[in-house]
């Protein structure tokens, strides 16, 4: 047999009959091995999104890694992230299509690129600065009954190599079948409960949202009240003197008056500039001297400090109907209105107005008159649908400083007063009626100190 001649096939009969095992210490296969075990697990939906990353990065040997969900109308969200600020989870977004990793999922085939700036369907986003790992691999994680999400992972020089691409495929139907794992385990509970009932709810439902203030809470559901427009159904009998009405209502000046200048030294004290410059508007309308004047001259009429703030109100809508289109006299109108039923509450307790403490609170917006009110229940969270598009809001719930998050899908269609939910602000989620293994987890940060918001840029990163 010469030397260029290759050696025959070895047998079955040649082989080594005693069995290899494959001891730990090679890292790439102890972490597909660990990994393999995590997903297996049933585990709350956050674990996942922060679990995974984090061991994809140390089986690849990757700088970034970034975990998307299908939601909505084909929108690809940022859920978990290892390798860049937390603060953009929930903040990148793509369309099914758009970008790199959005082409991945439209395509269902893996894509990958030594240098991402220069790809065709390259997305760039201010701040971010992922331009410091060039190197970009896009899979699509793959469901039942078409795309759930996709995995992107970054590096700053070496490219990814075709096993690479191979097994980051197949962790990513790991982390398919993870999700449908918590999917089957909530229709579970579902089908074992009776009908579901307002404030008694059983079924787990998480809501995507955007995150404005970071941290978590968890408490009852309870939506905002405004003062009662009609007389308690109790009698007409008067509760309260005029002089009575007139001390309260000049107190409860004096009362929002003092919150409103507090709010607006916070305001300059975090920085927000010209974006929490309104406050200063409330501020001289509370200052404005014929603004009280009316209002007590209308309560010495003896028709009660609701109607008389109710007439003050309409007569700023009325003064702001007769200038055509002037913005800044309909937005006056708005802030008076707000004012008057903060005073309406601050002068007189509604009970059926006020809030349980330390809730979960929802809503379609945010005005002052929570500032002034529904503050003072102690809120733990606060989560608003799609409909607050205030560019107030983000400066008001700041000032609120608890976790929020807004833009949330579905929230009155799936929430209920009294329903007990998780404000996940870090991911931007919430969970309406978590598991059990969701509530000790947030529990747990809590006695860690983790659960209040925290520090650092808000924006994408």
């Amino acid at each position: 047999m010469s030397a260029s001649t290759p050696p025959p096939p070895r047998t079955p009969a040649d082989l080594p009959i005693t069995p290899k095992v494959l001891e730990r210490g090679n890292k790439r296969l102890d972490g597909v091995l660990d990994f393999v075990a995590f997903t297996a697990r049933p585990m709350p939906l956050v674990t996942l999104l922060d679990e995974a990353p984090r061991r994809i990065v140390q089986i690849l040997g990757c700088d970034v890694c970034s975990l998307y969900l299908v939601e909505g109308e084909n929108k690809l969200v940022m859920r978990g992230n290892v390798g860049f600020s937390r603060t953009a989870l929930g903040q990148i977004r793509l369309n099914v299509g758009e970008g790199i990793t959005g082409q991945a999922v439209e395509y269902l085939r893996p894509i990958i690129s030594a240098r991402a700036e220069t790809h065709a369907s390259y997305k760039h986003f201010p701040g971010l600065e992922e331009e410091r790992f060039p190197v970009f691999l896009a899979v699509p994680i793959l469901g039942k009954q078409g795309p759930v999400g996709a995995i992107a992972v970054q590096r700053e020089a070496i490219p990814f190599s075709d096993p690479d691409v191979e097994l980051l495929s197949v962790l990513g139907a790991l982390i398919s079948a993870g999700i449908r794992h918590a999917e089957l385990i909530d229709t579970q509970r579902e089908r074992s409960t009776v009908a579901r009932k307002a404030g008694g709810g059983t079924r787990k439902v998480t809501l995507p949202g955007r995150p404005l203030v970071p941290g978590k809470a968890l408490g009852a559901i309870t939506a905002p009240r405004r003062p009662a427009q009609r007389p308690s159904a109790h009698g007409d009998e008067r509760a309260t003197t005029i002089e009575q009405d007139v001390r309260l209502l000049k107190v409860a000046f004096d009362v929002a008056e003092k919150a409103i200048l507090a709010l607006n030294e916070r305001a300059k004290g975090i920085s927000v500039g010209k974006e929490g410059a309104f406050l200063s508007t409330y501020v001289e309308i509370l200052g404005d001297m014929r603004f009280r004047e009316l209002a007590l001259e209308i309560t010495e009429s003896g028709v009660g400090i609701p109607a008389a703030l109710g007439r003050v109100a309409r007569e700023a809508t009325r003064t702001a109907a007769t200038i055509t289109r002037d913005p800044f006299m309909e937005e006056r109108a708005r802030d008076v209105e707000d004012l008057c039923d903060a005073l309406s509450m601050l002068a007189a307790s509604d009970k059926r107005a006020e809030l349980p403490s330390k809730a979960v609170l929802v809503g379609d917006g945010l005005s002052v008159f929570d500032l002034l009110i529904s503050a003072r229940a102690q809120p733990c969270g606060i989560a608003l649908s799609e409909r607050a598009t205030s560019p107030r809001t983000r400066i008001l719930l700041e000032l609120l400083g608890v976790p929020a998050i807004v833009d949330v899908q579905g929230l009155f269609r799936w929430s209920s007063d009294g329903d007990i939910a998780l404000i996940d602000a870090d991911h931007g989620l919430m969970v309406i009626n978590p598991s059990k293994s969701e509530i000790a987890t947030i529990r747990h940060a809590r006695n860690q100190g983790g659960t209040g918001p925290q520090s650092g840029p808000a924006g994408d990163r």
